[in-house]
């Protein structure tokens, strides 16, 4: 049989899981009209017959029969001595019906038509891949690793699909071997050509929204419903947590006793500092709740600008500030307000901004991302502890101590 050759080029995809029969034989079909298309200029009049469970293919032609000498459309049309070589019996006006075989379509026509055949199969999986991702986006999926490059770890799911985890998209602390188990959200999936290309992240703040739902059967239950999530992925994050079962304390379920619940998802972040809280509708309570642990002692809203003015005693304010300004920060994105810190009792105080005629403006920036805004809250500070809030040299820290006391302690 001519056709065989051709037939075991799509035989086997037949088993393949993504494509149903009736989408394979829509697509083979498509296929083989292209081709006979390009041959005899139309492909109305033909008949494709497949069945990819046999791995079978039959193609027929089907003409009228027309006196000899009289044929103007030879792929529509056939004459009369020509249609009794078929069949002795037709006449004139009849319908014939003629098997075309492949080998007729020329030994070229074949070799591209299996190309288009495969190329219209992959085209087909990807799409199916696209789809199945696009419902993942913002679940947690595992993956193996596979190899890993400078900017990324390609990994590899089960089904042979290819994740991509970016280096922006890791934990700074996050190591990789070839063949380690990685667990992230699926973040994003998009076509580019005809490839998929699925992108993992495990420093976004749903990662870690997932994770407690994984971990917390009162979160999976929907007992427990998470209001917000904040991280700098690796260093700390907050979580703010709500229940409308008065008999469940929200922050106690998530932890654990002695942080027994939380230790998995803390280990999973490459030791990242989670912070529990229990949401509020009372806003001045809720910011009190996310600078924790320092204690503050009163808070000024400003709701039109979204600001809040803090005040804490001397003691409490490194606490709130915390290590590289994380605390502070994390909490302003928590609750959606700006948070500055105020020293009890430090109405003499002066803005840093105040001294940008002798202190250049990314320094003072540098400052303000710490937390550190006013001049008391420089000088009350050791340079050693300054050196490890900020990114300066020690030697910019004594400079601008030396401004303040020379203009502030006068």
């Amino acid at each position: 049989m001519e056709n065989v050759a051709l037939i075991e080029s799509f035989s086997e995809f037949k088993d393949d899981k993504l494509i149903d029969r009736v989408t394979l034989m829509a697509i083979l079909e498509d296929v083989f009209r292209s081709a006979l298309k390009k041959k005899y200029g139309d492909d109305d009049n033909f008949d494709i017959i497949v069945n990819p469970d046999k791995g079978d293919l039959e193609i027929w032609r089907n003409r009228i029969v027309v006196a000899d000498g009289e044929v103007e459309e030879p792929n529509q049309e056939i004459s009369l001595s020509e249609a009794r070589k078929i069949e002795p019996d037709f006449e004139v006006g009849e319908d014939v019906s003629e098997e075309v075989k492949l080998i007729e379509l020329g030994r070229r026509a074949i070799l591209a038509l299996r190309q288009n055949l495969i190329s219209k199969i992959h085209e087909h999986d990807n799409t199916i891949i696209y789809k199945q991702f696009k419902d993942l986006i913002g679940d947690i999926y595992t993956a193996e690793v596979h190899h890993i490059r400078h900017r990324a770890v390609i990994l590899l799911d089960d089904e042979g699909n290819e994740i991509v985890l970016p280096k922006d998209k890791q934990i700074p602390s996050d190591f990789f071997r070839k063949g380690d188990n990685v667990r992230g959200v699926i973040d994003s999936v998009e076509l580019k050509g005809a490839k998929p290309t699925i992108i993992m992240s495990r420093s976004s703040p749903v990662f870690l929204e997932k994770l407690f739902e994984q971990e917390i059967p009162e979160v999976f239950d929907g007992l427990i419903t998470i209001k917000n999530v904040v991280r700098i992925p690796g260093e700390k994050a907050k979580v703010a947590v709500d229940s409308y079962d008065d008999r469940i304390d929200p922050v106690g379920a998530c932890v654990g006793m002695k942080g027994s619940r939380i230790h998995g998802i803390v280990r999973e972040l490459g030791n990242e500092n989670i912070d529990v809280i229990n949401y509020t509708n009372n806003l001045q309570l809720f910011i009190t709740r996310a600078l924790s642990p320092a204690r503050v002692t009163s808070i000024k809203l400003n709701e039109e600008t979204k600001r809040a003015e803090v005040i804490l005693k001397p003691e409490e304010v490194s606490k709130a500030i915390g290590r590289g300004g994380h605390n502070i920060r994390l909490a302003g994105q928590l609750t959606g307000y700006e948070i500055d810190v105020f020293r009890e009792g430090a109405e003499e105080d002066v803005e840093l901004r105040e001294f940008s005629d002798e202190i250049e403006e990314w320094i003072i920036d540098e400052f303000s991302k710490a937390g550190l805004d006013t001049a008391k809250s420089i000088l009350e500070q050791e340079v050693n502890d300054l050196v490890k809030r900020t990114d300066l040299e020690e030697e910019t820290i004594n400079d601008v101590i030396r401004i303040l006391r020379e203009e502030f302690e006068e």
